[in-house]
């Protein structure tokens, strides 16, 4: 009797989902919070560009560290101390009182959950066949977006019954609790992993050979990699305007618009919820498509139609003079944004290989070097225009343009070895 695989690698998908919802978590609750915080402690819209940026700016330059200790000593102990980190100072968030104060929590904040997307997707690489891995990508970004688009609401809910202070030491225990579960059960190596039968280990075949010990990464190649650099610059360009969703968008609400707090809330859903979809769609359809037209050629077109829809309808938000249009056309920028997400995140995989921990950090320190610059460009150009929301809006849309000129010449599938 043939022996049926078992399921237990699906246990790696629903451990990076469950993360993934818990970072956009803890990083998203300062937006909405902004408001709040910028009335009590009395913050300019520059300065409150700068601790929005801190954030992004550590999460840039710890990310690539972050990735390469993943391929070296492997996900296991790294997400460890990666959760507890970023848990750690999400509740210390709370306790700050003044600009400095909370722009170095916000900065230490970053450098804990960088390399946490990285590690994630070292583990997709160690535990799952490549059939499977763009579709893992894909759930996985869907329900980050949403963990991050329910996000607003939790929070309003949460500063109906405690200050935004305890709201942050609450959504830093989180943390703990998952990092106490993923470290009992995951292993590096599936093979040493006992709820796994032979047949599922056979699906498996020479998972093992890419677990850890590949500290000794080709830099050079990387380097001189056209397809890496590309990869790095068409992340940078996706990073820069989506940042808007998860820094500035509640205060444009509340500030241009007149919402209340509330409806802000409600309206904010909108670009993260609809972007969790297009990632959704994306896994669904890259196989079949990748099938009719091969795999590069899938990756390229998925990623710069994404890129282009992005830019017209953030473009299209600005002409309706009614909120709920604004960001329903948001929702379809986020939409066609994140279309792009499982193709970048796949390419770091397949182009990496042993080394797709590196790579993938290597990525997503570029595209938050660009969510570092965005939210703080933003609040100088509100600082010198008198808030003028349409130039900085225009500013995002523009640099989603640049994708579809970068993806044509990336090779998304080629290993650097």
């Amino acid at each position: 009797m043939i022996e049926r695989p078992t399921h237990a690698r699906y246990w790696v998908i629903f451990f990076a989902v469950s993360l993934a919802i818990l970072s956009y978590i803890d990083r998203v609750c300062i937006s909405q919070a902004g408001p709040v915080i910028a009335r009590e402690l009395r913050f300019s819209d520059v300065e409150m560009g700068k601790i929005f940026g801190a954030f992004a700016l550590a999460y840039a330059l710890f990310e690539i560290p972050g990735g390469w200790l993943g391929d070296w000593m492997g996900p296991r102990k790294v997400l460890l101390r990666i959760v507890l980190w970023w848990s750690a100072f999400t509740a210390i968030t709370g306790a700050m009182w003044s600009f400095p104060s909370l722009w170095i929590t916000r900065f230490l904040f970053g450098a804990g959950e960088a390399g946490c997307f990285p590690n994630l997707t070292k583990a997709f690489t160690t535990w799952l066949p490549p059939v499977e891995r763009v579709r893992a990508q894909g759930i996985m970004w869907t329900f980050a977006r949403w963990g991050g688009a329910f996000t607003p609401l939790l929070v309003v809910w949460i500063l109906q019954y405690v200050s935004w202070r305890y709201a942050f030491a609450g959504f830093g225990a989180l943390g703990v609790v998952w990092a106490v579960f993923f470290y009992r059960w995951y292993r590096d190596n599936p093979r040493d992993q006992k709820s796994m039968n032979a047949a599922e280990l056979a699906l498996l075949e020479g998972a093992d050979r890419l677990a850890t010990g590949h500290g000794n990464v080709p830099w050079i190649k990387l380097l001189t990699s056209r397809s890496v650099r590309l990869l790095w610059l068409q992340y940078a360009c996706l990073s820069f305007p989506w940042y808007f969703g998860i820094t500035w968008l509640p205060t444009y609400l509340q500030q241009y618009w007149k919402l209340s707090q509330h409806d802000a809330a409600r309206l904010a859903i909108l670009p993260l919820f609809c972007g969790g979809l297009g990632s959704l769609f994306c896994g669904a359809i890259s196989a079949p498509f990748a099938r009719r037209v091969g795999l590069a050629q899938s990756r390229r077109i998925l990623a710069s139609v994404g890129f282009l829809g992005a830019a017209c309808f953030f473009a299209l938000a600005i002409q309706f003079h009614d909120a709920k249009w604004v960001m329903l056309s948001m929702g379809m920028a986020g939409f066609f944004n994140d279309l792009a997400m499982p193709p970048s995140w796949a390419a770091c995989m397949d182009i990496g290989g042993k080394y797709a921990g590196t790579l993938a950090g290597s990525m997503n320190m570029m595209g938050n070097l660009a969510g570092f610059a965005s939210p703080v460009i933003g609040g100088y150009i509100l600082s010198a225009t008198g808030r003028n929301w349409n130039t900085f809006l225009y500013t995002l849309a523009a640099v989603y343009l640049a994708g579809p000129l970068i993806w044509p010449f990336i090779d998304p599938e080629t290993p650097i070895e």
